[in-house]
């Protein structure tokens, strides 16, 4: 998709939810050119390597991740012939992205107010860690610990657990294409640039969706559940099959688990007292979750998901990423790349697709 064709990026952001943004516009058409501080060797996210990465290469897989189809220049934001020739691509600019640490900005020139000067059409998108008057450097596991999302992830009898993805980051990238997206809308009805805020602290408040409702409406802390969902049961239970593969429920009305009852050809299960209503499966999950491990040995993994499939209920196949990326629904999303002589690949930032009236 070519949608924002005629799009030009300067990129002055580093890490993770900056440079999403720029790869979401890249992906779409538009041109991208990412500033990388020559004193420090780029971006940070160059040496953050595994194990098993060539040393000697100029990036790493994090890097590919979220850097695709950019322009990338290395110069020294305190130079001043440097400076100049950043100036003068920010006036042939549509969108400026920088998330520099606080008060950083302004000391480069590089700020919102220095910026529209020189381009009064320009959307500058900035991203923050927590609040103005908070300097903490703000990494997504921090942010995490700060926003409760560690606090709820993990067993009951673990300790806090971060999540395997930069989720926060994630997240604050969405919000900023989002305001961005609003921004260029206004801009083509009025012409103006805008400044865009958001931080990974509001981002974070902000998706915690039904957790917070269980806190604010009826001062319900969330407790560490594992996939277990607070509202529902069965659902995130996991369960062994026959053939030692795992598989996870997701039934969330009383009509999807009187189907699994049926299924299972226990149907009495569902008229039970302690689990007729989602309420009760939820105060007896325990008990409900005993029962269904036992009748889950009783056939393999593709046994069940023919079961499952045929009657419409849902349920997910544990798998890890070799077997996710083996099916060609997955492939289809998979980007290659030349980076600096290193082949890259990375899956999409773009899932969405546009479709014309007569597709």
């Amino acid at each position: 998709m070519n949608i924002f064709k005629n799009l030009k990026v300067i990129e002055l952001s580093t890490v993770l939810s900056g440079p999403l943004v720029g790869t979401f516009f890249s992906e779409l058409g538009a041109e991208v050119i990412k500033i990388e501080n020559s004193k420090t060797g780029g971006d940070v996210t160059r040496s953050w390597k595994l194990s098993g990465e060539n040393p000697k290469q100029s990036i790493s897989a994090y890097y590919a991740a979220a850097n695709y189809g950019k322009t990338s220049l290395l110069r020294d934001l305190k130079d001043e012939s440097d400076y100049q020739e950043i100036l003068s691509l920010v006036k042939k600019a549509d969108i400026v992205l920088a998330n520099f640490k606080p008060g950083d900005a302004i000391t480069l020139r590089l700020d919102f107010e220095t910026l529209i000067e020189i381009n009064p059409k320009l959307v500058y998108g900035e991203i923050k860690g927590f609040s103005d008057h908070d300097p903490r450097v703000a990494y997504d596991v921090v942010l995490q610990a700060e926003t409760g999302y560690m606090s709820m992830n993990g067993e009951p009898d673990s300790p806090p657990l971060k999540m395997p993805l930069a989720f926060i980051d994630m997240l604050t990238a969405h919000q900023l294409k989002e305001g961005i997206l609003c921004a260029l809308l206004q801009r083509s009805t009025d012409g103006l640039g805008r400044k865009i805020e958001v931080s990974l602290y509001d981002s974070a408040i902000a998706s915690l969706a039904n957790q917070a409702s269980n806190w604010l409406m009826n001062g319900k802390v969330p407790q560490r559940m594992g996939s277990l969902h607070p509202n529902i049961a069965p659902y995130g239970e996991t369960f062994m099959c026959s053939d030692d593969k795992w598989i996870v429920l997701a039934i969330g009305s009383d009509q999807q688990f009187e189907k699994l009852s049926t299924v299972l050809e226990m149907p009495d299960l569902s008229l039970a007292p302690r689990f007729n209503t989602n309420a009760n499966r939820v105060r007896h999950r325990q008990a409900l979750s005993s029962i269904l491990k036992g009748e889950f040995l009783k056939k393999s993994l593709p046994e069940w998901a023919i079961l499952l499939l045929d009657n419409h209920l849902p349920f997910g196949q544990i798998k890890d990423l070799q077997a996710v990326f083996e099916e060609d629904q997955a492939k289809k999303l998979i980007l290659e790349q030349d980076i600096e002589g290193v082949s890259s690949r990375r899956v999409k930032t773009v899932a969405f697709k546009v479709l014309d009236q007569d597709s």
